[in-house]
């Protein structure tokens, strides 16, 4: 086999750094919206304006940290300012009395998240050759999504032997603290493009309309409306509740969506380098229509919770990466950083309406009115994808 097409070392060791970091961030996430509603006496509402504030605030920070990224040619040190501040926000979650407090730790490891995603994908694009970048992408997503698999489970098994929130929830410090040894003493990085002489310049600003071609943007918007359809895994906590979980158990729900996530993403990467990618996201837009309108029926108990979030989890394998390689594929090398940055803005800006909406619906409507409204938004972005306007380069 060609040394071209084996996934580099750096593409490896962020995907373990990912894995700890998501384990971490998923034993509190899958324990966080019951503790919000039954412990703190949060609305439904509460917990989807945290929830879309806290993500909309990771996604609009990588527009900045994506520019940064690009104008200093260099990527580690903004990863390590990231992981830095989701390290240190893990001890706020269990020694946080009120929502208030929720709610900044939140805030804090979001924006941790936001700094360092958009350098992240910058750098496994840079190290990456194109012909596997596809594959390289879903590969860093499957080590990530393991730690997502890994994080629940903790949670139920340290509820049924604590059976207390708060005490579960200090176990979540370690892992982070390994994911920070691990980027500091393993990943490297090779030099970007940064020449001394390039001046910084903000994203957000019309002229970047002119640096990126129409098959970029095309995608931005694609994203964006896609992005509406799947509001925070919050809900879908909430929605095991609903239907009887404890809270030792409701977690269960995130280790079923994210282990067909990690089953997914990576034969998902790996076939969007031998087909259209547009096919393949079209394939994980009919995925979430269908895991919306099972967990919009509440009448097939658990057996149908359990059936949405594997479809779910499907629809993140065939969707997640296949965007990021997307991004990459229409921009140019020394602008990779900005793009996703300008990418997550957009997405950002949508899941926070997302997150706000699927709440408000829930809350005056009831959780199937939230799950069918996702349904409805995701046939959309379908419909758009389908068009001529939606098939961007590397269709072909």
């Amino acid at each position: 086999m060609s040394g071209k097409r084996v996934i580099p070392r750096t593409v490896w060791m962020l995907g373990l750094v990912s894995l700890f970091m998501d384990l971490s961030s998923e034993l509190i996430h899958s324990l966080l919206p019951i503790f919000l509603v039954s412990g703190l006496g949060a609305s439904v509402l509460t917990v989807g304006v945290i929830e879309g504030v806290a993500e909309a605030t990771a996604m609009i920070v990588k527009v900045f940290s994506g520019a940064i990224s690009d104008f200093l040619g260099r990527r580690k040190a903004l990863l390590l300012a990231g992981y830095g501040l989701a390290t240190l926000s893990k001890p706020l979650f269990p020694l946080a009395q009120t929502v208030d407090m929720v709610f900044a730790a939140r805030f804090i490891d979001r924006i941790g998240k936001g700094i360092r995603g958009a350098p992240r994908d910058a750098l496994v694009a840079d190290v990456t050759p194109p012909e596997i970048r596809g594959a390289a992408f879903g590969l860093r997503q499957s080590m990530d999504t393991v730690g997502a698999v890994l994080g629940p489970a903790m949670a139920v098994v340290l509820m049924l032997v604590f059976a207390d929130i708060r005490h579960v929830l200090w176990f979540a410090v370690a892992p982070g603290v390994v994911a920070m040894g691990l980027l500091l003493w393993g990943v490297r990085e090779t030099r970007g493009d940064r020449d001394g002489t390039k001046p910084f310049r903000s994203p957000i600003r019309w002229r970047a309309a002119r640096d990126f071609g129409a098959a970029y943007w095309r995608v931005v918007a694609i994203g964006a409306v896609f992005t509406l359809a799947r509001f925070s895994e919050a809900f879908l906590i909430l929605r095991g509740e609903d239907m009887g979980l404890s809270a030792s158990w409701a977690p269960i729900v995130l280790i079923v969506m994210s282990l067909f996530f990690t089953l997914s993403a990576y034969p998902a990467g790996w076939l969007s380098d031998r087909v259209p990618r547009s096919a393949v996201l079209a394939a994980g837009l009919v995925l979430l229509v269908l895991a919306d309108l099972a967990l919009a029926v509440k009448a097939g108990g658990v057996g149908s919770l359990l059936a949405g979030a594997a479809l779910w989890g499907l629809h993140m394998g065939f969707s997640q990466g296949i965007l990021s390689a997307m991004v990459a594929d229409t921009t140019p090398a020394g602008m990779k950083g900005t793009a996703f940055g300008i990418f997550n803005l957009a997405s950002g800006v949508c899941m926070l309406l997302a997150s706000v909406l699927a709440g408000w619906l829930w809350q005056f409507w009831g959780p199937s009115a939230t799950f069918l409204t996702g349904a409805a938004f995701a046939a959309v972005a379908l419909l758009g994808l389908g068009t001529p306007a939606g098939r961007g380069r590397r269709d072909g």
